[in-house]
């Protein structure tokens, strides 16, 4: 099913992201996790991809596990980095053959031993490229997603010019929008009404991450440059050296603020989990999704 259908049906649209595990971890490790989270009956899950695209081989079985053996429809990451165009036809064919229709199309992070990776290298510099090239396969059997930047992409020097990059890409032959995560649902709104003033009008479902440990989100809004406001520093500074405290906190500040967006007519919402059932189902359950 392609899911930009599945956003014309119904609203919210709840999804999940998860990540495979290393790559020195047996791949049926996640499995278990799997079980726990299909019991939680979310529209569909993403997989993720790995940095420099390391996991590529593990995104395409876990989400076709998801969906041809746990009946819940999968969406698979597929990044520029590192591949050339023989290789993103060949993923492109792998994935209908497991009878994935859906991507995320990213430029993806470089390898993690590569600081200075240069993205002029790859076949595809931008996702925008990426997209046209899967588009340009005749590819429209398909459903695309793509990344949105709430406070701008971290390599970005103007909102502006980020906006207008976005509409481009959107343009090219995107079906729906998952944002990076943010913490501050005004900058949400906020960038719904800007979207909406240059013509992007697909789904934008927001991306929402509960902060587990203190010095993890302090590390990932370093890297993507989403801003933390002060009643969440203050809360990080209160509970961070309490690991089951700091989780209780952090899943109650996302339920709040998921709360909000869903009383404010959302597309969706996104979760990613961490790969935590446990603490996504006391999400769901604070928001009145599960009982």
């Amino acid at each position: 099913m392609n899911l930009v259908d599945l956003f014309k049906k119904k609203k919210p649209v709840i999804s999940f992201e998860i990540f495979p595990p290393k790559l020195d971890t047996p791949i049926e490790s996640i499995f278990g996790t799997l079980e726990q989270f299909k019991e939680l009956k979310p529209d569909f899950i993403s997989v993720t991809y790995g940095a420099g695209g390391s996991a590529k081989d593990r995104t395409i079985e876990i989400a076709s596990k998801i969906k041809n053996e746990y009946g819940i429809e999968s969406m698979a990451h597929l990044t520029c980095v590192g591949h050339s165009k023989e290789e993103i036809d060949a993923l492109l064919t792998s994935m209908r053959e497991h009878n994935l229709e859906n991507i995320l199309a990213l430029r993806g992070d470089p390898p993690a031993n590569q600081p200075d990776f240069d993205f002029s290298n790859n076949a595809f510099k931008y996702a925008n490229e990426l997209i046209a090239h899967v588009r340009k396969q005749n590819r429209n059997d398909f459903c695309i997603a793509a990344a949105a930047y709430v406070e701008g992409h971290v390599n970005s020097k103007r909102l502006k010019d980020d906006l207008l990059y976005l509409k481009q890409k959107v343009d090219t032959g995107v079906d729906f929008l998952v944002t990076q995560l943010f913490f501050d649902n005004r900058l949400f709104y906020d960038f719904l009404d800007k979207t909406a003033s240059i013509g992007i009008t697909c789904p934008i479902t927001p991306g929402i991450m509960p902060i587990f440990k203190a010095d993890q989100i302090k590390r990932i809004t370093y890297l993507c440059g989403a801003s933390i406001p002060a009643k969440l520093v203050i809360m990080m500074d209160k509970y961070g050296d309490n690991d089951e405290d700091m989780r209780k906190a952090g899943i109650e500040y996302a339920s709040n603020q998921i709360r909000d967006l869903i009383d404010n007519g959302v597309d969706g919402i996104h979760l990613l989990t961490m790969n935590r059932p446990k603490s996504t189902r006391e999400i769901l359950t604070n928001i009145g999704l599960l009982k």
